[in-house]
């Protein structure tokens, strides 16, 4: 049997493959979720209530009226006309009390009450609004750690908004070993939910079957784009949506495609792990990125230790070492699994450039935090 499946005699520009698919895609709406959900989701804005909602104390003490205790000291009592409140780290301060002393700084042995040392206004104390200002918001865009769940915890919140996008994942029997582990488990890190399904066999009749969109509002594909003889994908694709493009000027990557079934974007990846880690970067990152409304990535620029080759018309992929304020290339354009797993970070050259001149400062994009 012989596959049907043809590449263009020219490879579709990166450029023009992303600006077909992200043109119309709008990010989705957001959801409220709980925060055992939301770590690395990207963040809908969201008001903050103030906190804390009133004055506390911050640490165990009486809490008084700093203007009772002027000239007090441990030689020259100062009587204190209302009884002192005692009050523990953390809870809400008395009417009018404006500071908080140590135990042995007031005398409560003798028939008056007596301050034995001065204080200043808000000594111990924590403002109202001094962890979150009122009118404080989550920002739109950001990715979801920790530290925001401990802001959101103090604003009193039990959920946050986000937007989650819905990805499904449809694997073709005979994906190299590991391939759909790894996308399954980077979609997961960034903060999609994700579905995996399965083709039932390698045909196009099977694989077309399986591309079901419901539910979802991104479709990869993985295996199956290439020219072998059991190699259906991008057939099946065509006959239920359709293809923008087979063949991308992406290297490693080409053999991926895009399409449309619907209102939904698919993309279809290469079965190998690194063509399809290639692809994924290239391709499905910045479907998602525009699904979640996250901002864009940060990158870290560094000259590069030495110089970056590549061939002019095709986008290349480099794996980077990071080193001492620079960036050392380990890999272009082939990334054997060995340097996948020793690289920091990846850096995307242009399908118009020659590459990058030794000392020449690069972005390139963290492939752990």
């Amino acid at each position: 049997m012989t596959s049907n499946q043809r590449l263009p005699a020219s490879l579709t520009p990166l450029d023009v493959v992303l600006g077909a698919l992200l043109n119309d895609l709008a990010p989705i709406t957001p959801i409220e979720l709980p925060f055992a959900e939301v770590l690395g989701c990207v963040a809908a804005e969201m008001p903050l209530k103030a906190s804390p909602p009133r004055d506390i104390a911050m640490a165990d003490g009486w809490a008084l009226r700093s203007s009772d205790l002027v000239g007090a000291s441990s030689y020259s009592p100062v009587p204190l006309m209302d009884s002192p409140v005692w009050v523990e780290a953390g809870e809400a301060m008395p009417q009018n009390c404006d500071c908080v002393v140590a135990g042995d700084s007031v005398d409560a042995s003798g028939p008056l009450t007596q301050a034995l040392a001065e204080a200043i206004p808000g000594q111990d104390v924590r403002r109202a609004g001094d962890d979150i200002a009122a009118g404080s918001i989550i920002e739109a865009g950001r990715c979801i750690g920790p530290l925001d769940l401990l802001v959101a915890r103090a604003a009193g919140l039990e959920t946050l908004s986000v937007r989650r996008p819905r990805l499904r994942i449809v694997n073709v029997p005979a994906a190299s070993g590991g391939t759909v582990e790894l996308i399954f488990e980077s979609a997961r890190a960034i903060g999609a939910e994700v579905i995996l399904d399965h083709a039932a066999s390698r045909d196009a009749p099977a694989i077309a079957s399986a591309l079901d969109i419901s539910g979802s509002d991104l479709l990869v594909v993985i295996g199956g784009t290439g020219l072998g003889r059991t190699d259906a994908t991008v057939t099946a694709l065509a006959q239920r949506g359709t293809l923008i493009a087979h063949g991308i000027a992406l290297q490693p990557g080409r053999t991926a495609a895009m399409g449309h079934i619907g209102k939904i974007p698919v993309v279809a990846l290469p079965g190998a792990p690194d063509q399809a880690l290639a692809a994924w970067w290239a391709l499905a990152l910045p479907l998602l990125d525009r699904l979640s409304g996250r901002k864009p990535r940060p990158a870290l620029s560094l000259p590069l230790a030495r110089k970056v080759a590549s061939q002019v018309g095709i986008a290349e992929i480099a794996l980077l070492q990071r080193g001492a304020d620079l960036w050392t290339p380990l890999a272009v354009g082939d990334l054997p699994l060995e340097i996948i797993a020793r690289a920091d970070a990846r850096l995307m050259i242009p399908g118009g450039s020659e590459g990058f001149a030794a000392g020449v400062p690069v972005d390139a994009y963290m492939l752990r935090a």
